[in-house]
């Protein structure tokens, strides 16, 4: 998927010499484009720019809990810095975390969201490299336990990833305080979504059972993926009235209330 970000992130790579930074520590890779990298506490933020008149500072919330999370949050900071320079921008929060063209009006000043975080998604799982990891695989958590390790990202970034190549029909669905926030389904996914925004998740739903757990992980790796009734999230017609089993599989990020539900058919 070509964007202006992601090809801004590629001619970067290619500038450097470099096919992927997957073993590099992100510290030494800011420090390599002449940016000091600074990690400390910060309040309401994961991340954030400034810009001075002849250096710049990328700071990384040191409270963030796993390392994939941090390695996201810098790389997009570098995509601000490559691209949003003279830019009033927001402190970066995990709420503004989203790479789907076309839901820029949930995010705060959303289109430099979008971009940075397209940008931080190619400079960390290359296209060329991500589609030979995933293509031709059946989709499953563990797919997306795999392609996350290969790439050292996080279960989100990873699954808003493999979303952009629709390499498998799955909807996606972003729940924040127990309120669907936004969704958004593959093309070739032909179902009619429940009127769910701003409302809470259905109640038979797999995110309902971790809205009530406090947003803890309630399924092992092998149970993660939970049959449901098509019916639990998509409206059923005149022409389609078989409720069939789909698939519900959700990632929960405690610290923020947030949960990002995956649903599919195989």
């Amino acid at each position: 998927m070509k964007t202006n970000s992601s090809l801004q992130a590629q001619n970067l790579l290619a500038q450097l010499g470099f096919e992927e930074i997957t073993d590099l520590e992100m510290d030494l890779f800011v420090s390599g484009i002449g940016v000091i990298y600074v990690e400390e506490e910060m309040t309401n933020c994961d991340g954030k720019i400034i810009f001075g008149e002849r250096m710049a500072i990328i700071k990384v919330n040191s409270k963030i809990q796993f390392p994939e999370r941090k390695r996201f949050v810098a790389a997009h900071e570098i995509g601000h810095f490559f691209m949003h320079k003279g830019i009033q921008l927001p402190e970066d929060t995990f709420k503004n975390f989203n790479i789907i063209s076309g839901m820029e009006r949930e995010l705060k000043d959303g289109k430099q969201e979008l971009e940075a975080n397209e940008f931080a998604s190619e400079l960390l799982m290359p296209e060329n490299l991500f589609l030979k990891e995933a293509k031709g695989k059946k989709f499953s958590p563990l797919l997306i336990k795999q392609l996350s390790e290969r790439f050292k990202t996080s279960l989100t970034a990873t699954v808003f990833r493999y979303f952009q190549f629709d390499l498998h029909p799955i909807c996606l669905v972003f729940v924040e305080n127990g309120k669907v926030k936004y969704w958004k389904k593959s093309d070739l996914m032909n179902v009619w979504m429940g009127d769910f925004n701003k409302l809470s998740p259905p109640v038979n739903s797999v995110a309902t059972e971790y809205i009530e757990s406090n947003y803890d992980f309630v399924y092992k790796m092998e149970e993660k993926a939970q049959t449901i009734n098509k019916s639990t999230w998509f409206s059923l017609n005149k022409y389609d009235d078989r409720d069939t089993v789909f698939y519900e599989y959700c990632i929960p990020t405690k610290r923020y209330k947030t949960l990002l539900s995956i649903i599919w058919e195989d």
